[in-house]
């Protein structure tokens, strides 16, 4: 299996990990440290060696961060993980502090009031996350100091870096060629006056390059640096054996190989400008580059929006890849059907199970994550992931919350759906049925082209407003083709600026969670289109949003009267359109089971 379900936090170290750092810390001169859950790619998701907040703390979400002072300790996490923190960490060491509700300048304007000297390591904060902190910080008196990183000179058994092998990404599934993403890269570049870009995305590098790799569990992405100039030849900074000839050769004379140690250097000679991405490159490059007299150009990484506007070759495969995965779900499905009523699965059977179905298709790679398969309470903690110490049963009378993905070569997918196991707690349907609303809202989507994630949020949310309720995660996140299941810039949150535009794939996954008893999520992939015309519509230029995920939606959670004709009716024809496109794929019970799961409402 590519999941395991050991328990890899390690509560109990916290405190003891917390006195060496505050040792080291005593011994530079400093009076805190900030410890990221990020690596100098500011990645979601790490390598063990980079581990290190989980390694401090105990506590493995993806997102998140902890400032420790020679007195007290915050963890900071956001919504999705304010249950998992509190079973993660020793609180006694870790105050768990809720992000971004309380700034980390406030937090330290209280924790250090007669100032102090803060360090961090400059590779892994982003550029506008040092200036936001140095902006809040301004006049408290706390000194930010960027210098080595402190727990890595504690950390004595710290895993060996990644050097998975990597490989080409076909070009019929990327709709174009290397040497034409790099011109197009280039032209931007010479076009805003700018002489070169460090790129430090590995999912936007490989996108470049049209290749693919292994280094971090569930993205197929190799983590490297890279510089890509005005004329299109690119500085890939990595070790060349780990390319082999023909991959070499293939990417033609305008790649060249360098130590990946050589990057600093590269960036103190480079010509100006050069661009930096304030949101993704580390804080470090600017600093060298400023360091060295390097003019810096401040710009979006130019790799960023290309490849989120994906081709119709993209679409086509990831259509194709999500057919293959429905089936499987389907398949998965009428098997808990059967089972789960019986009373003898656990979380972890199940996830299993649903492993055992993908990779039934003989085309999985890898799970785009850790499967999220909450039971009962376990619904509500939102990134929740079964171990052998937290493994439930899945009990009659429950809802269960099953939030999955496969790597597939031809897409990435991402789906959840939440089921009845026996009749269902009281109010969960009603809540189920509000979820719903706001994610066929979302599905059923017309919008003038110009807008923004930010201005479609809460279509997702308005049923659940209405009844005083919300969630407290974004509705959308951006999804790559064979890349990361989390991508950027697009998404659908109240936070977000980035205009939608078409080809980009994005999640459609309201929710609701009751902490102790239950959560419900409904997930779609969904993509950005040119609208249908519509007949005396004005001639403006609208998009829409067409459904990747063909998998039924659980009818016996739905309260029916709550729908309006059009959800009702939107619903009933997703179901035709599921039965009609998934239905070939499937035979025996798990057609039976489909035909009866995609009846009219």
């Amino acid at each position: 299996m590519f999941q395991t379900f050991e328990d890899s936090s390690r509560p109990e170290q916290g405190p003891p990990r917390l006195a060496e750092l505050r040792v080291a810390m005593a011994e530079a001169g400093l009076d805190g440290v900030i410890v990221p859950r990020a690596d100098a790619h500011q990645g979601e998701y790490v390598a063990d060696c980079d581990a290190r907040l989980a390694w401090l703390t105990g506590f493995t979400g993806s997102a998140g961060f902890c400032i420790a002072l020679a007195d007290r300790a915050g963890v900071f996490v956001d919504g999705r993980y304010r249950v998992q923190v509190k079973a993660q960490v020793e609180t006694r060491a870790f105050a768990p502090v809720n992000w971004p509700e309380i700034k980390p300048a406030d937090w330290l304007r209280v924790a250090l009031p007669e100032g102090g000297r803060l360090g961090f390591d400059p590779w892994l904060h982003t550029i506008d996350e040092i200036a936001r902190l140095r902006a809040g910080l301004e006049g408290s008196g706390i000194a930010l100091v960027s210098g080595p990183n402190l727990v890595d000179a504690i950390w004595t058994d710290r895993p060996a870096p990644p050097a998975a092998p990597i490989e080409a990404f076909p070009e019929a599934i990327a709709g174009q060629g290397a040497a034409e993403k790099r011109a197009a890269c280039a032209a931007d570049l010479r076009a805003a006056g700018h002489a070169a870009a460090a790129l430090t995305l590995p999912d936007g590098i490989c996108w470049l390059l049209n290749i693919r790799g292994a280094d971090i569990p569930r993205n197929p992405v190799m983590l490297a640096n890279a510089l890509l100039y005005d004329d299109g030849a690119v500085v890939l900074f990595l070790d060349e054996d780990r390319l082999d000839e023909a991959l070499r050769a293939d990417l033609g004379p305008q790649l060249r190989c360098a130590a990946p140690d050589s990057f600093p250097a590269a960036i103190s000679g480079c010509p100006g400008p050069l661009r930096l991405d304030r949101t993704s490159a580390p804080q470090a490059l600017l600093e060298i580059a400023e360091g060295a007299g390097v003019e810096i150009a401040f710009d979006r990484d130019p790799t960023i929006l290309p490849k989120a506007k994906k081709t119709a070759a993209e679409i086509a495969a990831t259509k194709a890849a999500h057919l293959r995965d429905g089936a499987a779900m389907v398949r998965f499905l009428a098997w808990l059907d059967a089972e789960a009523p019986k009373g003898g699965l656990t979380e972890i059977d199940v996830v299993r199970a649903l492993e055992g179905f993908r990779r039934d298709t003989n085309h999985l790679r890898d799970v785009s994550f850790e499967t999220i398969c909450g039971a009962g309470p376990h619904g509500a903690i939102v990134h929740y992931r079964v171990t052998e110490g937290t493994n439930r049963a899945v009990l009659p009378g429950e809802l269960l919350l099953i939030d999955s993905g496969g790597q597939y070569l031809d897409g990435t997918t991402d789906i959840t759906r939440t089921v009845a196991v026996g009749p269902p707690p009281d109010d969960a349907a009603e809540n189920f049925t509000l979820v719903l609303q706001g994610m066929i809202a979302i599905s059923r989507a017309r919008f003038p082209r110009g807008l923004a994630g930010r201005d479609l949020d809460a279509l997702a949310r308005q049923p659940l407003w209405l009844a005083g309720r919300d969630f407290d995660h974004g509705t959308g996140h951006g999804v790559g083709v064979y890349l990361s299941v989390h991508e950027g810039p697009q998404r659908i949150s109240r936070l977000s600026e980035v205009v939608l535009e078409p080809g980009m794939i994005l999640s459609n996954e309201p929710g609701y969670y009751r902490e102790g008893a239950y959560g419900i999520r409904t997930e779609n992939l969904i993509v950005v289109t040119r609208a249908p015309a519509l007949e005396g519509a004005d001639a403006r230029d609208m998009l829409a949003f067409e459904t990747l995920t063909w998998v039924p939606i659980d009818r016996r959670l739905i309260v029916a009267e709550m729908l309006s004709t059009a959800e009702r009716g939107w619903l009933n024809a997703y179901h035709a359109d599921t039965l009609a496109r998934i239905g070939p794929l499937v035979e025996g019970t798990a057609r039976d089971w489909l035909e009866a799961a995609c009846a009219p409402l």
